[in-house]
């Protein structure tokens, strides 16, 4: 008789193969037609024009080019609805993994971290990673290349974080606070540790902290990360991964009838818990814009932290390619450890979160906990929460953003 983790097995392994195809049909043309379909947005009808200045705010596009050639696209609000421009420090807000800064702006001003920073007088900076829809440019590829796609969250950690910390830090002359969710919290657990950016950020609030990743209770995460065909995907020189793909979806469907399981919301709770506090209508509107592509070689990364349970570099595998990246057969680790004591650091986990899970958060604490100044840290607690609660939920204001503004006006 079949077992039901090989049917999942075929299914996703099914799922993969429709997705890659899917992308192959577009990734290996090289004229004009990927970008008829897949037009890149510009200023005009960016963030600021479509959410921001749609709510009554005040809003600029900016962008920063990394050292390896991405064109990020940052969104300011310098000044809230009543019009009394940023009295307090800058805030650099960065978006997790299928995401981009869109998603700190779906709720309600009220509800939205991005303008109820601003309406209390932050100076508000949304970063858009590379390769989601505001930051497809570079300064001599395309989406379409497949070198464009060469990259992992060590890349989001080593250019894109520094950039633009670097360029709100040169705009506005002052050292800012920093806001992260999953993806986002990696990345700044990655530079931090290696001793970057410290120097410019007054303190860090990491939400849904991502550094250990073994015990996610979530079989349809660990499968994937067990036979992460993006590993073959990603050598047939499909680099791109769109998960909203049509016939990805609906094979995910039939997976989900397979196994009996609840697939409401596109499987959203199977991948980050049961999201206590998020309104129905605002699930769709992520849904409407989210998810954003991100690199392949990206979860090839994220499927071996998980399986191997080391915050380390990209492994190329072979030793030969190590030691020509790392001049080392191992990809060297980042140690957490090393996150000076004194940085002040702001960390909310959820009880149901089944990315940012428990058991690993608490590895992550007994870490940090390594001489670390206690006064410099605190620790939220949300029983109820799973991932996006963070983000989305309608009452993250009061059960999370309150304390960690009052975290950033201490510090």
């Amino acid at each position: 008789m079949v077992s039901t983790h090989t049917v999942v097995v075929s299914l996703i392994s099914i799922v993969l193969f429709y997705i890659a195809a899917a992308q192959g049909r577009k990734t290996l043309h090289t004229n004009n037609e990927f970008f008829a379909s897949s037009p890149v947005t510009n200023n005009y009808d960016g963030i600021c024009k479509t959410i921001v200045e749609t709510q009554g705010y005040t809003c600029e596009e900016h962008t920063v080019t990394t050292d390896d050639g991405y064109i990020l696209s940052l969104q300011r609000i310098p000044v809230g609805r009543s019009g009394k421009k940023a009295d307090k420090p800058p805030v650099l807000i960065q978006h997790g993994i299928f995401s981009d800064a869109a998603v700190w702006l779906f709720n309600s001003p009220e509800e939205s971290l991005g303008f109820i920073l601003a309406d209390i007088g932050f100076d508000v900076w949304l970063i858009n990673g590379r390769g989601t829809k505001y930051s497809t440019n570079h300064t001599s590829l395309s989406p379409n290349d497949m070198a464009y796609w060469d990259w992992s969250w060590d890349e989001l950690a080593g250019y894109d974080l520094p950039a633009s910390a670097q360029y709100v830090y040169n705009h506005t002359g002052q050292k800012m606070h920093y806001v992260g969710h999953s993806q986002g919290t990696l990345i700044a657990f990655a530079a931090f540790s290696q001793g970057k950016l410290l120097n410019v950020f007054r303190s860090a609030a990491l939400l849904s902290p991502i550094a250990h990743m073994t015990q996610i209770p979530s079989e349809l995460t660990k499968i994937a990360a067990q036979l992460f065909l993006a590993n073959d995907i990603y050598w047939l020189g499909l680099r791109e991964f769109v998960p909203h793909a049509d016939i990805g979806i609906k094979l995910l469907d039939g997976i989900c009838t397979i196994l009996s399981l609840n697939c409401t919301n596109r499987l959203l709770p199977l991948f980050t818990g049961p999201n206590c506090c998020i309104n129905s209508s605002k699930v769709d509107s992520y849904l409407d814009h989210e998810p954003q592509p991100t690199a392949t070689k990206n979860l090839i990364h994220f499927s071996q932290l998980i399986r191997k349970g080391q915050i380390s570099k990209y492994d190329y595998v072979d030793e030969a390619q190590n030691l020509q990246h790392y001049g080392q057969r191992v990809p060297p680790t980042y140690d957490v450890t090393k996150i000076p004591s004194e940085f002040p650091l702001f960390l909310s986990y959820g009880g149901k979160d089944t990315l940012s899970d428990v058991q690993d958060v608490k590895v992550l604490f007994n870490e940090l906990n390594n001489d670390h100044d206690a006064s410099n840290r605190v620790v939220l607690f949300k029983d109820d929460y799973a991932h996006l609660d963070f983000i989305l939920g309608d009452n993250a204001k009061q059960v999370v953003y309150d304390p960690m503004i009052a975290f950033f006006n201490a510090h």
